[in-house]
């Protein structure tokens, strides 16, 4: 049974088969503004069922897309390459999902990692 994960007016929907193991606060002055909670997973593990009213954000080197909702404003999804060896890998994109448009899941039950991303980048 997928986890669904929608924006407050339903324009967005995104689906996946499994909760993450954790979930991250980053402390960037991207993220803090936005509030997500992000859970990471590979691309071809999320399937994006409704994008109807996307808006994309993109800043610096613009390697990575954010995504938002453009009638309801809600922070929905991220693309980027992923980082995890310090080098962007984009031959391995991921999904970084707003864990908080996860319909009907406790969220209070997943661990948080907290990056200091003000003073990593």
């Amino acid at each position: 049974m997928p986890f669904i994960a929608t924006c407050h007016c339903k324009a967005t929907r995104l689906e996946v088969d499994a909760l993450p193991e954790t979930v991250t606060i980053c402390t960037c002055s991207n993220c803090s503004k936005r509030g997500g909670l992000w859970a990471y997973y590979p691309a071809k593990d999320v399937r994006i069922v409704a994008d109807d009213s996307q808006g994309t954000y993109q800043w610096g080197w613009k390697v990575g897309k954010f995504h938002f909702c453009t009638t309801c404003g809600n922070s929905t999804y991220n693309e980027t390459p992923d980082f995890s060896t310090g080098q962007p890998n984009f031959d391995n994109p991921l999904v970084v999902l707003n864990a908080r448009l996860f319909d009907d899941v406790d969220l209070a039950a997943i661990p948080v990692h907290e990056i200091d991303g003000k003073n990593l980048w």
